[in-house]
């Protein structure tokens, strides 16, 4: 447990420095403002393969960094990465169309626009997903088992958001964090299924990862003008997002079966190295 709490201090200290500099003193937009931000985001991941490579050396820190392009997974569990944040939303909308009848806002922004941000921003989610699917998830699976360190491990990842919350520049300024903290538990629920099934791929929830941050504003939650980030203030849209995010997370939860743990794992390659 001594080298999962390290990984979990450092980031957070990392990132939280960056990222309150950021909110206290530092605009986003200067350039010193967004190398901040760019690494406290990126904390995760260069965190933890400094941590392997002290403890496991190159062997370790190649074999973690060849799950970020493990691509062989049937192409459905692409496809949900890819469409899962879309059908969510799209359902959301349909959802308050029936009960209001009116339609929420959409988003402005084309919609084709949408798959090319997916796949240009998908290789920079490993500066997260290295560290919290890669390292983490892992290691807490081994002491509690994948369905308990997939909603501790969530509960983690929001908190590690918690300064963006106070950064102007970001679209999480002012709104509820305990709304997303909700949605962001939900989300990782659905990562470390998506990471189990397919045999710890990074590339999969880095994927999700790209999905959910460049599609869901198509049908926006923020809510315009909160200053509350402790309240439960959150719009219709928000509050549905978070039922059906849960209500597919609890019913990954019920499918999920525990990964092959990490001993087993580094026990099998030995002994394939020795053959």
């Amino acid at each position: 447990m001594g080298d999962l709490l390290t990984f979990f201090v450092l980031t957070f200290a990392v990132t939280w420095t960056c990222f309150i500099a950021v909110a206290v003193a530092v605009p986003a937009e200067k350039p010193l403002g967004y190398a901040l931000v760019l690494a406290g985001a990126y904390a995760p991941s260069y965190v933890a393969i400094s941590l392997i490579a002290w403890r496991e050396g190159r062997q370790g820190v190649r074999e973690i960094l060849s799950h970020v392009v493990q691509w062989q997974a049937a192409t459905r569990w692409y496809l949900f990465a890819v469409f899962y944040v879309v059908a969510i939303k799209l359902t959301v909308a349909v959802i308050l169309r029936a009960s209001t009848g009116a339609w929420p806002r959409f988003d402005t922004t084309r919609w084709y626009v949408i798959p090319f941000a997916i796949a240009f921003s998908t290789p920079f989610q490993a500066g997260e997903e290295i560290g919290w699917r890669g390292y983490a998830l892992p290691r807490l699976a081994d002491r509690v088992g994948l369905r308990w360190a997939s909603i501790l491990l969530g509960v983690i990842w929001a908190g590690w958001h918690l300064p963006q919350f106070f950064i102007r520049a970001s679209d999480t300024y002012g709104q509820s964090f305990l709304i997303f903290a909700f949605q962001v538990v939900a989300i990782s629920v659905t990562l470390a299924w998506l990471w189990n099934v397919s045999a710890r791929s990074l590339l999969l929830p880095m994927l999700l990862h790209a999905a959910v941050n460049n599609s869901k504003d198509i049908v926006p939650s923020a809510t315009p003008g909160a200053n509350n980030v402790f309240g439960l203030s959150a719009s219709p849209v928000a509050r549905l997002t978070v039922l059906l995010l849960w209500v597919v997370a609890l019913y990954l939860l019920a499918r999920m079966s525990g990964p092959e743990p990490l001993a087993e794992r580094s026990k099998h390659r030995n002994l394939g190295s020795a053959h």
